[in-house]
């Protein structure tokens, strides 16, 4: 059984803040340029406790957890922000356009959930964590005692209960939008009847960590460290799988280190049908569009990804021509995990032809992970990488049924879009 509770909400109060400038993404995409822009935007960003400045070196007493806490109880003394009188779930509808010109409504709400063991499997992650990151936020919760950030998970219901329950003819009680343009429109929800039907249909659900891998596994730290019933629970998000508005994108591979265009092309050519797309300076953009599309419309019958390589005016869309089974048998691949795309990459090309370690890349040394289409196209261009590996959109049943069976997909392989607002609600701890 997963249990899902409502937040005892700790909100900005909106009568001393406006809520476009006090917003911000969440802490591991915030560059540090994006930071000092959010830190001059309100005196009150949530920024200031996400990601405050100063060293991670505990010793040091301006250090950033201190920074983030001094700042937390000094907005909370002086009502910026304020605990709601009483216990709520926030439902939110984020409303954007692709690229591609569909207008996208993905819906969802934030609540608790009591964390659970992996081992239970009531909620299976999908993706690898590192260190590093881990000991950062669990910092940081020490510190702050609160969750400023939402989990992303998803369920399914294919009946779609709880969308089905919420009056969208209320006032939203925030409606901000981000700098991506996505519209966040919040509604508040603290009638019993549709608090306790949330929390029936949620009973029997088996939930999957979307994004916030490392957020969720700083949870379960803190949770041992923290025995008091609200550190037995975590705030996240959850979003219907069954619902056609969740998209998922994909997350490119870059290779930065040296390699020459045509020897990397003869080590593709042993394992994949290639198909040239060839551009000129006048229908770059006409040509590109359909190598995307062609990445897409051959993904869906055979593994495939593209190819785009510095100094060479081409756009390669590679199929898989070998039997999956036979090249990846020398890595003891389970079965769920051979249909995937990266699995092909990463093992067969990255490892075994170019020689990457495993250490390499996961410490993305000489190889980078890039969420934005057009960067990794524009890393070529501008000469600052050597080959850009485009990947097609991974498919949630693909996610769905690997972590059911127990694996996980290699790291950095999915990119859920629009990422959750940090500012909408904070989830106290203590």
């Amino acid at each position: 059984m997963v249990e899902v509770k409502p937040l005892n909400a700790i909100v900005y109060n909106q009568e001393k803040v406006d809520m476009n400038n006090i917003i911000a993404p969440p802490y591991d995409v915030i560059l540090d340029d994006y930071r000092e822009e959010l830190y001059k935007r309100s005196p009150y960003n949530i920024v200031k406790l996400i990601l405050a400045k100063g060293s991670k070196d505990l010793s040091d007493e301006n250090n950033r957890y201190n920074e983030a806490q001094k700042n937390f109880h000094k907005w909370l003394e002086e009502k910026v922000l304020i605990k709601l009188e009483n216990p709520c779930i926030l439902y939110i509808v984020q409303k954007y356009t692709t690229q591609n010109g569909r207008k996208i409504e993905r819906k969802g709400f934030i609540a608790r959930n009591k964390i659970e063991d992996f081992s239970t499997k009531k909620i299976l992650p999908h993706e690898f964590t590192m260190g590093g990151p881990k000991e950062d936020r669990l910092n940081l919760t020490k510190k702050c005692e609160a969750n400023f950030s939402q989990i992303f998970m998803v369920y399914s219901d294919n009946e779609k209960q709880i969308e089905n329950s919420i009056d969208f003819s209320q006032t939203p009680f925030i409606d901000v939008t981000d700098d991506q343009g996505v519209q966040n429109l919040v509604y508040k929800i603290e009638d019993e009847k549709t608090l306790s039907l949330i929390e029936k249909v949620m009973e029997d659900k088996t939930l999957l960590i979307a994004d916030g891998h490392h957020r969720y596994e700083t949870a379960m730290n803190y949770s041992k460290i923290n025995t008091n019933n609200e550190a037995q629970y975590v705030m996240s998000y959850f979003t219907n799988l069954d619902d056609e508005n969740l998209l998922v994108f994909p997350t490119h591979r870059i290779i930065t280190k040296w390699v020459e265009p045509y020897v990397l092309l003869e080590k593709v050519k042993k394992y994949f049908d290639v198909k040239d797309f060839i551009f000129n300076g006048e229908n770059k953009q006409e040509v590109k569009a359909k190598f995307l599309q062609a990445i897409e419309e051959e993904n869906t019958k055979q593994i495939s990804m593209g190819l785009y390589m510095k100094n060479v005016n081409k756009f390669y869309l590679l199929t898989l021509r070998e039997n999956v089974d036979r090249i990846l048998d020398e890595f003891e691949v389970p079965d769920v995990l051979k249909k995937l795309d990266l699995t092909v990459l990463h093992k067969i090309l990255i490892t075994k032809e170019l020689g990457y370690s495993q250490e390499e890349q996961m410490a993305q040394d000489g190889i980078k992970y890039i969420k934005q289409e057009s960067e990794a196209f524009d890393l070529i261009d501008i000469g600052k990488a050597e080959a850009s590996f485009i990947m097609a959109y991974p498919k949630i049943k693909d996610i769905k049924e690997i972590s059911e069976a127990g694996y996980r997909m290699p790291q950095k392989s999915t990119y859920f879009y629009p990422k959750l607002l940090s500012g909408i609600v904070i989830n106290p701890l203590a």
